[in-house]
């Protein structure tokens, strides 16, 4: 591919209208999707891609880019409008893609799962470095995500009983229980990374450690073993997904978290596929689609109901409340931060400790979650001053909590960014100045492109906003020095 993003060739060119329809209810001018374009480029570490507005008119004037840039694009435009927005949907032809890399809708069974997240993770580490995986893929939404999804719950059938192993096959593959330890700590170590430091500076050691464990489960092992096995497989593909997610990629992170729940069925493990579908459906909230949210937490929910602790039961109410407030329901958004609360003043650790990857969810992340879903039913009801007056006292308790708290600096970041956006909505733009800048502070120790995505934009409301005002003004300025829009680390 040349370094310009090249297009392939186009005997009979016609204007393409749908890329131009899109294009023009964008509100973008043709330089500024350039640099759109290189920019995401550069994170995604393709730093041979470099559009300018004459490429970007043959485009709209029917030439067909090469990969990656129709997923780039619809990646854009799907942010700019907040739905699923396919590189069909553009007039543009996306790239043969084998199953592994393509779609959401996979094989429920233990052998293929392996064999999928193997080829998966091993095509990450390999093309990351060159920018393809993360803009290969396309984005699943709607019934082509949540029926797969739904099979979840098909009850996987009682595996016979097991042989006695010949001796040699018992050597051969066997896990010790200390070498198992190891794994499910390094997993713990993995996820403490990235509370504290972002999805940025560990993302390839974890799937590097995820294609390892994927070799082990191609191993024989005794069924005891390979269902410790396919759980260390779910908590890393979610931890993948996860920093995925946090540094902007996508499509990759939706992967990532549908090859973690079919390891977590295979292991058996209903409440960590809960916190896998939460974790999709936090994604969905992100991207504008709180139905589809809607749809996977209450998925998690009912495949849960019966076997998901105190804890674990608020955080999957609290993000019920998320998805509601984003699709403009009060009454409903109002009774699930209830039942958040409610269920957490079960929580008691010295009598049923809760796994890692939930102890996470503590009455910071509470106040913050819903705080949070107060503040985005301010903005769905059109900068509502009542919602605003109802987020902001539990922000500030998840600010004050969080402030103490060395282990989720990111988590720190994003309630004073959650309280800055308050204070804009309460019309206090001096307050969220003061509260940016201790955001900035705190996201240069991390390496998050959510962080300062969100920091920018609420620097962006600022300047909309209070534009005149010196402390804004000092704001942007401060913007420029400490967050520069810079490739991330993947």
């Amino acid at each position: 591919m040349g370094g310009n993003g090249g297009s392939g060739v186009n005997a009979d060119k016609r204007p393409n209208e749908l890329l131009g329809s899109w294009f023009v209810r964008s509100g973008w001018s043709k330089g500024e999707l350039a640099r759109q374009v290189n920019r995401r480029a550069r994170q995604l570490g393709a730093s041979h891609i470099s559009t300018d507005t004459s490429r970007v008119r043959r485009w709209l004037d029917g030439e067909n880019p090469r990969e990656p840039i129709p997923r780039i694009l619809s990646e854009l435009f799907s942010e700019r409008f907040g739905c699923v927005v396919a590189v069909e949907d553009l007039g543009l032809r996306a790239a043969h893609q084998s199953p592994s890399v393509s779609g959401v809708d996979l094989p429920w069974t233990g052998p293929q799962t392996v064999a999928l997240i193997s080829e998966y993770s091993r095509s990450d580490l390999m093309l990351a470095r060159r920018g393809f995986l993360g803009s290969s893929l396309a984005l699943s939404a709607g019934p082509s995500l949540i029926e797969p999804m739904q099979r979840w719950l098909v009850p996987t059938p009682t595996p016979p009983p097991e042989e006695p192993e010949h001796p040699a096959a018992a050597r051969r593959g066997r896990l010790s229980a200390p070498e198992l330890d190891l794994l499910e700590s390094t997993t713990m170590m993995f996820r403490q990374w990235d509370a504290q430091c972002g999805g940025g500076l560990r993302r390839k050691a974890v799937v590097g450690q995820l294609h390892e464990v994927t070799d082990l489960l191609q191993e024989p092992q005794p069924a005891a073993t390979s269902r410790r096995l396919f759980k260390v497989a779910a908590e890393l593909a979610e931890l993948a997904g996860w920093m995925s997610y946090d540094v902007g990629l996508q499509p990759t992170a939706q992967k990532y978290f549908v090859l973690a729940l079919h390891a977590a069925k295979e292991a058996g493990d209903k409440p960590l596929g809960s916190y896998i579908l939460s974790s999709m459906s936090r994604q969905m909230i992100h991207l504008g689609r709180p139905d589809d949210a809607l749809e996977l937490i209450h998925l998690a929910q009912y495949g849960s109901r019966d076997c998901a602790s105190p804890r674990t039961q608020s955080m999957l109410y609290a993000m019920e409340a998320r998805a509601y407030a984003n699709m403009g329901q009060p009454g409903k958004c109002k009774r699930a931060v209830r039942m958040a609360e409610d269920s957490f003043e079960d929580v008691h650790d010295w009598d049923d400790p809760d796994p890692d990857w939930i102890r996470f969810f503590s009455q910071a992340e509470l106040h913050g979650e819903n705080s949070h879903s107060y503040r985005d039913l301010a903005y769905v009801a059109g900068r509502s001053p009542t919602y605003a007056s109802l987020s902001e006292p539990l922000m500030q308790k998840a600010v004050d909590l969080f402030a103490k708290d060395t282990e989720h600096q990111r988590s720190y970041a994003l309630n004073l960014i959650g309280m800055a956006t308050v204070h804009l909505l309460r019309r206090e733009p001096e307050q969220s100045a003061v509260l940016a800048k201790d955001a900035m502070a705190v996201a240069r120790k991390v390496r998050s492109e959510r962080v300062n995505t969100r920091i920018r934009k609420t620097v962006d409301t600022a300047v909309r906003d209070f534009g005149e005002l010196a402390e804004v003004v000092d704001l942007a300025e401060q913007l420029a020095v400490d967050l520069p829009e810079t490739a991330e680390a993947v």
